[in-house]
C-alpha cells in the first residue's frame, strides 16, 4: 500500500462533502461488515457520516452485528445526487454492484478497497490487496497504517469480516490475517461471543439446508460432492447455502463441494468450496469469481444446463 494512496484517500475523505459505502449484492459478513466498520471510521476520524447501502438479501445471522441500523437499502435513499465520494468495498466485479451502480458511475471519485481478481476495475484509487483474506484486511490495514482511532465496534466488525470470510480461518492461507485477529482479541474482541453472534439463522433455513445436503450427489470416485436447491427451499435458504457446504465439506473423500441454487427461471447460483485445489478458476470459467479455495458465479440459465456445465469443468479435473 503506497504512500502516496493513502495520503490521496485522507485528502478525498476531509474534502469530500457526501460520502457513499457499498459492498457487493446480496452482501456475505465480510462485504456487509466491512462497509460498516469503514464508515465508523470515517465518523471517528473524520467527524462526518458515511451513507452505507447495499442491494440484494441480508443473511439472517448479520442482523445483530454491531451499528447493523446504519446500513439502508438502496431503494429507501435517495442516491440521484452526485456524491462527491464513494467507496465500494469487497465487490469482485461491477456486475456484483446491484442498483447501487449507477450512484458509482456518477461519483465525482471511487475510491475501491477489495481483495478479488479483477481485470475491469472501477475505482480511480485502488486499494487492492488480492493477497488479502478479508476487506476487513485490508481496512485494519489502512487503519493500522494511517494511525486512526478504532473503537470497539469497528475492532468487532473487522474481526466479524475476518471470521466471516475465512470460514473461521478454514480459508486462512498466510499466518498475517490470524495476527491481525490476535491484536484485535488483544484490543478486546471477543471470538467467543462473535460465534455466538452470527448463531442466528431461521429454523426453517436450518433444516431445508440439512434435507439439501443429504440429497447431495457424489461423483468422480467420491471426490466431488454436488448438491441442489431448487425453486421452492431457495426461499429458505439464509444467504449462500453456507451450512450445506459445509457439511458436505465435513465428509470424509470429499475434495470439492458445489451447490447449486435455482433463484430465477433462468437463473443458477454456484456456490463452490475445495479442501484440496483452486475453484476460483472454475467460478472464472462460469463468469463468476471469488477466492481460490471458495469461489462462486451466477450463471443465466437453467440449473440442468448449469450442473451439466460445473461437471464438464471437474471432470477435467478430476478425470
Amino acid at each position: 500500500m503506497k504512500t502516496d494512496d493513502l495520503k490521496l484517500l485522507t485528502d478525498k475523505i476531509q474534502n469530500a462533502k457526501s460520502i457513499l459505502i457499498a459492498g457487493h449484492k446480496n452482501p456475505d459478513g465480510d462485504s456487509f461488515c466491512s462497509v460498516l466498520a469503514l464508515a465508523e471510521l470515517v465518523k471517528l476520524n473524520f467527524g462526518k457520516s458515511a451513507l452505507c447501502v447495499y442491494d440484494g438479501n441480508i443473511p439472517n445471522m448479520l442482523d445483530n452485528v454491531p451499528l447493523r441500523a446504519n446500513m439502508h437499502f438502496f431503494g429507501h435513499v435517495d442516491l440521484e445526487k452526485k456524491f462527491d465520494l464513494v467507496f465500494v468495498v469487497d465487490y469482485g466485479t461491477r456486475n456484483h454492484m446491484g442498483g447501487v451502480m449507477p450512484a458509482v458511475e456518477s461519483a465525482k471519485y471511487v475510491v475501491e478497497i477489495d481483495h478479488h481478481r479483477n481485470d475491469d476495475k472501477i475505482g480511480d484509487l485502488c486499494l487492492d490487496d488480492v493477497g488479502a483474506a478479508a476487506a476487513g484486511e485490508i481496512i485494519f490495514n489502512i487503519a493500522k497504517k494511517l494511525d486512526w482511532a478504532r473503537n470497539v465496534d469497528v475492532n468487532n466488525l473487522l474481526a466479524l469480516a475476518i471470521l466471516t470470510d475465512t470460514g473461521n480461518f478454514k480459508y486462512a492461507r498466510k499466518g498475517k490475517v490470524l495476527r491481525i485477529m490476535a491484536e484485535l482479541v488483544d484490543s478486546g474482541v471477543s471470538i467467543e461471543w462473535i460465534s455466538n453472534l452470527l448463531n442466528n439463522r431461521p429454523r426453517k433455513s436450518v433444516v431445508t439446508e440439512a434435507a439439501v445436503a443429504s440429497r447431495a450427489e457424489f461423483l468422480f470416485r467420491g471426490r466431488l460432492a454436488v448438491a441442489t436447491v431448487g425453486a421452492q427451499d431457495y426461499k429458505h435458504l439464509d444467504g449462500r447455502g453456507e451450512l450445506v457446504l459445509s457439511l458436505l465439506g465435513q465428509i470424509k473423500g470429499v475434495e470439492y463441494v458445489a451447490l447449486l441454487k435455482r433463484q430465477k427461471e433462468n437463473q443458477t447460483g454456484v456456490s463452490l468450496r475445495s479442501k484440496t485445489g483452486r475453484v476460483d478458476d472454475i467460478a472464472v470459467a462460469l463468469g463468476g469469481g471469488g477466492h481460490a479455495y471458495a469461489a462462486g458465479a451466477v450463471v443465466r440459465d437453467t440449473i440442468e444446463n448449469v450442473r451439466a456445465r460445473v461437471l464438464e469443468l471437474f471432470r477435467e479435473r478430476l478425470k
